[in-house]
């Protein structure tokens, strides 16, 4: 599907903050991300937003309206350069009728709702500090760097950010980051968090509250 999208889509790029898909307009494209890692994020009536994912080079964005045709429930921003493959929805349509793609992509899609119930699951059973763990556990396994005798999460995430992530205020999540500081697990700096205990952090993170 990959090799597919690359060669018949565009390519475009994206500075930090610019959004590839727009909340509520029509699904006309799907963008595959080659380079740099963008936000899947949605805005409430409260005007909060909330974070649903991030995803990053070799993975697809705004397939759900391309494939039902709705409009956008979702924005995707780039949280730092990104270089993208564009092809409009009529040709990501097309090209499910190729052998073995539209398996690929239902297999995708069934991964990504998967995740989704697990994290309403586990919201339901944690506190703030577990939401956090979970949250920081996820980004060392998909975006960590090792360092020393510590993983960094090489992700410019901000803390508002991990907050909407983890569905919980700001203050919240700023205490909870807090109780992870002084047991030790984790060391944070300005869009930087180095994970020291990751064991600890699983730990916490199933922790039923």
């Amino acid at each position: 599907m990959l090799d597919a999208l690359r060669e018949q889509g565009r390519t475009a790029t994206f500075q930090t903050g610019e959004r590839l898909l727009h909340e509520g307009e029509p699904g006309n494209r799907v963008a595959l991300i080659v380079e740099g890692r963008v936000k899947v994020s949605h805005v409430g009536s409260d005007g909060r937003e909330t974070v649903l994912d991030f995803r990053g080079p070799g993975e697809l964005v705004g397939e759900l309206s391309a494939l039902d045709q709705a409009p956008r429930s979702s924005s995707v921003t780039a949280i730092e350069p990104v270089e993208a493959r564009l092809l409009p929805a009529g040709a990501f349509r097309a090209l499910l009728d190729r052998p073995g793609l539209a398996e690929e992509v239902l297999r995708m899609l069934s991964a990504r709702f998967r995740d989704a119930d697990r994290k309403r699951i586990e919201f339901g059973g944690s506190d703030s500090v577990g939401r956090a763990a979970a949250r920081l556990v996820e980004l060392a396994e998909r975006f960590g760097e090792p360092a020393g005798d510590g993983v960094v999460i090489g992700l410019p995430i901000s803390q508002e950010e991990l907050a909407g992530w983890a569905a919980v205020s700001r203050a919240g999540m700023a205490n909870a980051l807090r109780t992870l500081r002084e047991l030790g697990w984790i060391e944070t700096e300005r869009r930087r968090i180095t994970v020291r205990d990751l064991d600890a952090l699983r730990a916490r993170a199933t922790v039923q509250n």
